[in-house]
């Protein structure tokens, strides 16, 4: 999957991309889900299971879950 990083919170690529972050997981779940997608908006990354979203990652603030789904269950 690619994304765009350039709008990324600093922090948020930290917590997402290196493999110590308490959000690499996620990133290898949507490496591998095709049902997964995201997006990076307003600095976040907003994630989507089939076109409907599930969850929003931001930088300093705390995850938002929108919806219950099994990559919640990775934090």
């Amino acid at each position: 999957m690619e994304i765009d990083t350039g709008n990324m919170c600093s922090h948020l690529k930290r917590k997402l991309f290196e493999e110590d972050g308490p959000y690499h997981k996620i990133w290898l779940a949507l490496q591998a889900d095709s049902e997964l997608t995201a997006i990076v908006r307003s600095r976040q990354l907003h994630i989507y299971r089939n076109g409907k979203k599930v969850l929003i990652l931001a930088g300093k603030a705390a995850p938002k879950i929108l919806r219950e789904d099994r990559i919640t269950e990775l934090f």
